[in-house]
């Protein structure tokens, strides 16, 4: 006679193991972003990433493709937490009054969506890290590009537009996206590298969209 374990122990089972799985992944990545902030990203290599956790290579390329997708791991976690901010703006909203009020959610709300796998302080430092290093900044702006179309594609649902007919999503996202490189750039070169900072920054330089799309600013200050 065969005995079957129970549903709920094989559940049980199942659940410990992708915890374990989770927590193996999170601790390559906190160590892989303290190495590449201390260090540098191109002189870190993946034998010293799996050393710090005492783990083979052959299990940090079970969950990551190379460190390049490790460096850019917890960016996922904040362009999709942009994202469903966006989403979840009142429809009464107009488009660049949702873009700014998403991204300013997104950036008071940033603790909750990422401590769990990486502290605040270490995904800025990493953030940073990614605006100084040419290798990095390239991929940066090919991702930009990437979520400037989902951004896009996002705010056309909610009015009611398609993007291949009406380019005025894609304008207005263009707009959006340029003003926020601008800021991580300017950020980046700054003194102060705390979320308050940039957020601060980000408001401040998403408010002169308008003066700076305005006639006749010859000679007058903002």
């Amino acid at each position: 006679m065969t005995h079957q374990r129970p549903a709920t122990a094989t559940a049980t089972t199942a659940g410990l193991r992708e915890r374990k799985k989770q927590r193996t992944r999170d601790a390559l990545l906190r160590s892989a972003l303290l190495l590449f902030t201390s260090q540098g990203y191109d002189q870190t290599t993946v034998d010293e990433i799996t050393e710090a956790v005492a783990v083979s290579q052959r299990t940090f390329f079970r969950y990551f493709a190379n460190k390049e997708e490790a460096a850019f791991a917890v960016q996922d976690l904040v362009e999709a937490h942009f994202v469903a901010a966006l989403a979840a703006r009142p429809a009464a909203e107009g488009p660049m009054e949702a873009l700014r009020n998403a991204v300013l959610t997104a950036w008071d709300t940033l603790e909750e969506a990422i401590s769990d796998v990486v502290p605040v302080e270490l995904h800025m430092r990493a953030y940073r890290l990614i605006e100084s290093t040419p290798a990095l900044l390239a991929v940066h702006l090919r991702r930009s590009t990437e979520l400037e179309e989902r951004t896009a594609l996002l705010i056309a649902r909610r009015e009611g537009l398609d993007v291949d007919t009406d380019p005025r999503p894609r304008v207005a996202v263009a707009a959006f996206s340029g003003v926020i490189r601008m800021t991580g750039r300017l950020w980046g070169r700054g003194e102060d590298t705390s979320v308050a900072a940039i957020r601060r920054m980000t408001e401040e330089c998403l408010d002169q969209i308008g003066p700076a799309l305005a006639a006749g600013w010859h000679g007058t200050s903002a």
